[in-house]
């Protein structure tokens, strides 16, 4: 059951009480004591944060970058909730898994808090992958959390990153729904964004944030689905062949070979992320999912995540069934996809939503799917055709327990 936002202030204000290493009746910690910065480094560029009636204060400064103020602590899955107010000049956000990238910046996933009443898009809990990839989860088509911010106002924000799933909620309403493994755990962090003002604007602006709590649900980690040198746990059929050559399966089929080829792991799958490497040298082949085995020349029906050595990557059809469910568009294979190159692709399939990634980029979606729930996991050489294609490094993402080590 949501509560009111008054209701939920109120909860929020007492929680606040408790020491910061203390844990409240409900399993969430307080990230911030209410009167000092007690277990928090600023970052980046030279905003001022202070601590000012039971609220960090975070100020622009001119000519400086964005700046953080990050917990000490890193966080893999989690449930936060705060509360923040920001002036309507300033852009402001909630850095979540978030990290120090190679270039000395802080990069990550973020909770955007975006009151711009010139620009008027208004996408406060919206993510927005900082100093990466840019716009992960926009609101451009979610209006109620759109018009859910209440300028000048005190405004609610829960998040829940678990597994590879990251949901967002504004005053209650449902913003951001996002599948994306990248990053398991980082830090959280309250963002100033760099500010210049203009004619007839403030020479400086704020955000406050308050009540900041979190409760710990432990981690996720990738765990091998292959041991990197045999077979063992997966079983051929069909036409082609599967080796192993220099720490990766490659399979191979030549055009005289009508049969496709399948190299099954034995262990049925129902909900799962799975994450691999691959490389396709010639022709077409596959990660297939949710499967069942069938006679004649196909030898299988069910969902496949496409993998080609020039085209449609990514994509998700259904063998024996409706063909083409979704495909990547033009734009994002050209700029992701790198022909005869390893890529990553990552297979996210819980009930009925299924999402396809390749190196970092959503190459396709289907999030009401009617088909079936579990089955046969394989890799595929496509039949009729030369084929060639290595997979290395096969992952499946497990809970990793409470209190798992902190890198």
């Amino acid at each position: 059951m949501k509560l009111p936002l008054l209701a939920l202030t109120t909860c929020l204000a007492v929680a606040t009480a408790l020491p910061a290493d203390e844990t409240s009746a409900d399993g969430f910690v307080d990230l911030f004591d209410g009167a000092t910065l007690r277990g928090w480094k600023r970052l980046g560029g030279k905003a001022t944060y202070r601590v000012e009636d039971g609220t960090i204060v975070g100020t622009t400064a001119p000519r400086t970058p964005n700046t953080f103020l990050v917990t000490e602590r890193t966080y893999g899955d989690f449930v936060l909730e705060l509360e923040f107010k920001v002036d309507p000049v300033l852009n402001s956000g909630v850095q979540i898994r978030s990290l120090v990238r190679p270039n000395g910046r802080v990069g990550g996933y973020q909770v955007e808090i975006d009151p711009d009443t010139e620009r008027a898009r208004f996408w406060s809990g919206g993510i927005y992958d900082e100093n990466r990839r840019g716009w992960l989860y926009p609101l451009d088509g979610n209006e109620a959390a759109r018009r859910a911010l209440r300028h000048g106002e005190w405004n609610a924000f829960r998040v829940v990153c678990r597994g590879d799933s990251i949901r967002t909620w504004l005053n209650g309403v449902p913003a951001a729904d996002l599948v994306d493994s990248m990053t398991l755990e980082g830090f959280i962090g309250l963002q100033v964004h760099s500010y210049r003002p203009k004619p007839g604007k403030p020479e400086s602006a704020s955000v406050r944030w308050r009540a900041i709590r979190l409760k710990d649900l432990g981690r996720h980690r990738w765990k091998p689905l292959w041991d990197g040198k045999s077979l063992d746990g997966w079983t051929a059929e069909g036409g082609g062949t599967w080796t192993i050559e220099d720490g990766a399966i490659v399979g191979r089929n030549p055009a005289s070979e009508k049969r496709h080829g399948h190299l099954f792991l034995d262990a049925p799958q129902k909900d799962f992320t799975i994450r691999m490497r691959f490389r396709a040298t010639e022709g077409n082949s596959g990660f297939y999912f949710r499967t069942e085995k069938q006679p004649g020349d196909l030898g299988i029906a069910g969902f496949q995540a496409d993998i080609d050595a020039a085209r449609d990557t990514g994509g998700l059809y259904e063998t024996g069934g409706r063909g083409w469910v979704a495909r990547p568009a033009a734009k994002v294979f050209e700029k992701h996809f790198r022909p005869g190159e390893w890529n990553e692709m990552t297979v996210s399939a819980h009930g009925k939503r299924v999402a396809v990634h390749v190196n970092g980029a959503k190459f396709s979606e289907v999030r009401d799917d009617p088909g079936r729930r579990e089955g046969l996991i394989a890799l595929q050489v496509h039949g009729g055709q030369d084929v060639e294609v290595r997979f290395r490094d096969l992952e499946m993402l497990a809970p990793a327990g409470r209190g798992a080590p902190e890198k």
